[in-house]
C-alpha cells in the first residue's frame, strides 16, 4: 500500500514538473500576441522538446510582446540566437497552425 502511494506521488510530482513550464510558456505566447489555441498547442509540443532554460528564455522573450503574426514572433525568436529554440518553435507553429500538431 505504501509503495503504491509513493509511486502515485512520484507520478504526480513529475506531471506537475511539466505543467508549470507549459503553463508559463503558453501564457508567454499569448502575451506575445499569438492566439490562445495556437499558444496552447505550441506550448504542449515545445515543453517536451526544449530544456527548462530554453523554455524560460522563450516564455520571457521581452521584445515579442504584441507580435501581430507568427512570422513576426518567429523573427523575434530568431534573435535569441538558439537554433534549437527556433527549430522547435517554428515547427510547432507550423504544425499547430495547420491543425496537424
Amino acid at each position: 500500500m505504501v509503495a503504491r502511494l509513493l509511486v502515485a506521488g512520484a507520478a504526480l510530482v513529475s506531471l506537475a514538473g511539466c505543467a508549470v513550464p507549459e503553463a508559463r510558456l503558453r501564457t508567454g505566447l499569448i502575451n506575445a500576441g499569438l492566439p490562445e489555441p495556437l499558444s496552447a498547442c505550441m506550448a504542449e509540443r515545445m515543453v517536451d522538446r526544449l530544456s527548462l532554460k530554453q523554455l524560460m528564455r522563450i516564455a520571457d522573450l521581452p521584445k515579442a510582446r504584441g507580435s501581430e503574426s507568427i512570422d513576426r514572433f518567429l523573427h523575434r525568436v530568431r534573435a535569441l540566437g538558439d537554433a534549437e529554440i527556433l527549430g522547435v518553435t517554428s515547427s510547432s507553429a507550423a504544425l499547430c497552425a495547420t491543425g496537424l500538431g
